[in-house]
């Protein structure tokens, strides 16, 4: 079923309301969750788990650690769910090399999930990390339950590009706060700014940035996955036609980065692929309206 949901009037529509831990200990939610590691490819790989439910996996933005994801949008996702987020070999915490082959970053997801006494589970991802659980969809059909693709591209050519400023920007050693309203937010939007403040001082209170990577090998290692999924080697793009893992796609109506409109071409022939667009957005819906996102994800994969 194919279904594209333009959200307009109903941000207030009332969908929402508002080292492991031995499971009794487990924290229900982000603010409370610890770091663990767990050794995968001989590597000691740095993830927190928390909330209860189904698992969800989440793979992380272009330079996003573990705690450059919004507390707000993984809390209200993890009222529902078990929700497992992690750094990158390489980055962040974790030890070891970012790798320039998206299948291999999405392997270690899974791995991680295996190790966790997880071997079904949803996956999510954002940007960077959205094409990276793409990957991972198409290649561990065994094990994905159900999809969320969060302001990223299909596979393949895509009719809109990124803009430029998005690129320069995502580039800088560090970023302002102006920097993440041209990233992730709508600048031309007074809801859309106040909406970044919230969200980049829930984020401040607890994120290192020391640990966002900014070297230039791992920046150009980020670079060379996501260029290999443009010229989709895999041919992902063709089995679209053949989905079978029911998934949706968010996305902010003023995507400088990854343009929701790059999806129509996919609606005629890929069944089970829906589409959420916000409006007054960008690139980061999820920090924008974090429960309303996480409210919408609830109901989609609570489907049967």
């Amino acid at each position: 079923m194919k279904i594209l949901i333009t959200i307009l009037g109903l941000l207030l529509s009332g969908i929402v309301h508002g080292q492991t831990a031995p499971a009794s200990q487990q924290s229900s939610d982000f603010s409370g969750a610890q770091t663990a590691y767990k050794q995968i490819n001989g590597i000691d790989l740095a993830y927190r788990q928390f909330g209860a439910g189904e698992p969800v996996l989440l793979y992380n933005r272009f330079r996003g650690i573990m705690d450059t994801w919004d507390p707000l949008f993984l809390d209200a996702l993890s009222r529902h769910y078990l929700v497992v987020v992690f750094d990158y070999p390489g980055v962040g915490s974790s030890k070891g090399q970012l790798p320039t082959e998206l299948g291999e970053a999405g392997s270690v997801g899974v791995q991680l999930m295996e190790s966790l006494g997880h071997p079904k589970f949803h996956v999510g991802g954002w940007s960077y990390g959205g094409l990276v659980a793409q990957v991972v969809m198409f290649g561990h059909k065994d094990k994905v339950l159900k999809s969320i693709l969060i302001g990223c591209n299909p596979p393949g050519k895509n009719e809109v590009p990124m803009e430029m400023k998005f690129g320069m920007t995502a580039m800088k050693p560090t970023y302002e706060l102006e920097d993440e309203i041209i990233l992730f937010f709508e600048p031309d939007s007074e809801t859309s700014r106040q909406a970044a403040k919230e969200s980049h001082d829930r984020i401040a209170a607890r994120v290192n940035p020391d640990l966002i990577p900014s070297d230039p090998e791992t920046l150009k290692r980020y670079q060379m996955g996501m260029m290999r999924f443009g010229m989709d080697s895999l041919n992902l793009r063709e089995h679209y036609k053949t989905l079978a893992t029911p998934t949706l796609v968010i996305a902010g109506d003023h995507d400088i980065s990854f343009s929701p409109k790059n999806w129509v071409p996919l609606y005629t022939h890929a069944p089970l692929l829906q589409q959420l667009i916000l409006p007054d957005s960008g690139h980061g819906s999820l920090n924008q309206y974090p429960e309303l996102v996480a409210g919408y994800i609830h109901v989609f994969l609570s489907q049967d």
